[in-house]
């Protein structure tokens, strides 16, 4: 057994009386803490001991790092991405979301498992160098002969090392039947389903500590049926894993809902069984009172993308509202083809700034940012016991961010360096108490070999397409 003693650092850590350290300590054992405070590393966490000064029966061996000018914090957890997308970055970069998936799913239809993995590396890989323990992913396009894509996509994170909630995708209201994605892009309901329940089968671990979890995500209102919705429900729930899917994201999708089934988007699911402590919803821009309402009467979580709403022009989702009536809310960076940053860390200070607008100078503080960026996103993920504070029991899934250099040096408070200011360098990313990033470089994949892999995927998509010759 290795324990890690990390000292000297700023400590936010996130729980639930919002203790902080200006300068202490975090012990993990392995991949579990086994304790954390306020200043020097007590004698038993040092000698090997336990946390009562018990001997023992395997002493560990004691690594030590010293947290001098940097803020520890919990690993970020991002709710919601399209890992797909980045090989179509710059693509359609005026495009409000209809008029933007109009232009991008040809292009997307003609994606491979090899392509997907290639540019889901590529992505978990910067989100891993922005603060990002865990990653949750909606793939929804499953092209006929395409090979095992959500195998693919698992394979990429096992690599770079980093926690994936995976999600399989359905879609099967095509443009011929009123829905907006073409034909060619869809499944038949009964396939859809059936794969889902086999990809839970191949994929899902339900352990406490799992590395890969797998929910059910039909694509949204206007890409699937109201048989595939509700079944898809029936069926997640006979399989104990999580359901996902956009909601309320846009003006345009507000009027479809109204115009085909005489609904709002949160009206429509909540009849079809779409609320519940077990269901994330990414987006939630245009919730009323009503919807913020059911929201938190039945626990149903919210994935919040500030970039890619501004990106698309989405607008702005009312996140202090949807906390002040305690909804669940995580943070995240949405597909990279509608946030071409692909950085988790950079979403907090986005979210402050954006709710800000709506809400006033008062109306976000930085604090709240770093919680939806952490235990916010646990809990929306159902994942609150074991991951997105620093406390004694749960696992090691830390980030160590280093704010003495020239960026933030001389900042009043350490958190506002991450929450308020340029994204602080990562000088350690530990997932389960491992190093996956090593003073800001990929500690686990060699970063070169990724980028020119996700160049060469993103051009033969192109080609595929007819963008490139």
């Amino acid at each position: 057994m290795i324990r890690t003693i990390i000292s000297g650092a700023t400590i936010a850590a996130v729980d639930a009386l919002g203790t902080e350290h200006a300068s202490g300590w975090v012990a993990f054992d392995d991949a579990e803490i086994v304790g954390v405070g306020g200043g020097l590393p007590p004698e038993w966490a040092v000698r090997g001991h336990g946390p009562a000064g018990e001997t023992l029966a395997a002493p560990p061996t004691i690594e030590l790092i010293d947290g001098t000018g940097h803020l520890l914090t919990p690993g970020l957890i991002n709710t919601h991405h399209h890992l797909y997308q980045w090989l179509t970055r710059g693509w359609a970069q005026d495009s409000i979301l209809f008029d933007w998936l109009v232009a991008l799913y040809p292009a997307w239809s003609m994606i491979d498992a090899d392509l997907v993995e290639a540019g889901a590396e590529a992505a978990i890989a910067v989100l891993a160098r922005s603060g990002c323990t865990t990653v949750a992913d909606h793939h929804y396009v499953f092209p006929a002969g395409s090979g095992d894509i959500l195998g693919g996509i698992v394979a990429a994170a096992s690599r770079v090392g980093v926690r994936l909630h995976g999600t399989r995708g359905l879609m099967d209201l095509g443009r011929s039947q009123g829905g907006l994605p073409p034909d060619f892009a869809v499944e038949t309901t009964g396939a859809a389903l059936q794969a889902s329940a086999d990809a839970v089968e191949k994929y899902h671990d339900p352990a406490r500590e799992a590395m890969v979890q797998i929910a059910i995500a039909p694509c949204s209102p206007f890409s699937v049926t109201s048989d595939l919705l509700s079944e898809a429900a029936v069926l997640a729930r006979s399989l104990d894993v999580r359901l996902h899917t956009h909601g309320s994201e846009t003006v345009e999708e507000d009027a479809f809902c109204l115009e085909k089934w005489g609904k709002t988007p949160t009206q429509y699911l909540d009849d079809l069984g779409w609320l519940g402590d077990d269901v994330w919803m990414a987006h939630c821009v245009h919730l009323d009172d009503h919807a913020i309402g059911r929201f938190a009467a039945t626990g149903t979580g919210v994935a919040h993308c500030p970039s890619s709403n501004a990106r698309l022009a989405a607008g702005i989702a009312p996140v202090p509202q949807l906390l002040a009536a305690g909804v669940p809310v995580g943070l995240g960076v949405d597909g990279s083809a509608s946030n071409e940053s692909g950085q988790l860390g950079t979403e907090i200070r986005n979210a402050v700034l954006m709710n800000r607008l709506r809400a006033g100078a008062d109306g976000m503080t930085g604090r709240q940012g770093l919680y939806i960026a952490t235990m916010g996103g646990a809990r929306v993920l159902g994942r609150q016991n074991e991951i997105g504070s620093i406390e004694v029991g749960k696992l090691a899934d830390l980030v160590l961010w280093r704010v003495d250099g020239v960026e933030h040096a001389g900042i009043a408070d350490p958190v506002a360096a991450l929450t308020l200011g340029a994204q602080p360098p990562v000088t350690k990313l530990f997932v389960h108490g491992r190093v996956v990033v090593d003073d800001g470089e990929l500690a686990r994949v060699d970063e070169r070999g990724v980028a020119r892999a996700a160049t060469r995927a993103a051009t033969a998509l192109a080609q595929r397409a007819g963008v490139l010759a």
